[in-house]
């Protein structure tokens, strides 16, 4: 678990581009997932009370898979789709203490 790059993305999205930036942020998150062997998880998810701030937390097997992942096809175009759609972003390097998850239906 040492060698994991895991970190959390914090946006803000304009009101008028939430619909479309899910859309951009799950076509990009569910590609990643299956063509990038060192992709392991990327989970998005909106607050509820304020729809435009948005949350992505991501698990790569290490940086050099998190490397990859920036010059991947797919993340080229999910970057240059939602450029002005995002109005902030933060991206917090963290480490993990327990990661545990259910396989989901």
């Amino acid at each position: 678990m040492n060698d994991l790059y895991v970190q959390i993305a914090t946006l803000e999205i304009h009101p008028s581009q939430i619909a479309a930036y899910r859309l951009a942020v799950e076509e990009q998150a569910k590609t990643a997932i299956e063509k990038e062997p060192g992709a392991l998880a990327l989970n998005a998810v909106a607050n509820k009370d304020d729809p435009t701030r948005i949350t992505v937390f991501e698990i790569y097997r290490d940086r050099a898979a998190y490397e990859s992942h920036l010059k991947a096809e797919h993340f080229l175009r999910y970057k240059a789709t939602v450029e002005t759609m995002v109005k902030s972003l933060k991206l917090t390097l963290v480490s993990p203490v327990v990661l545990a998850t259910k396989p989901h239906a």
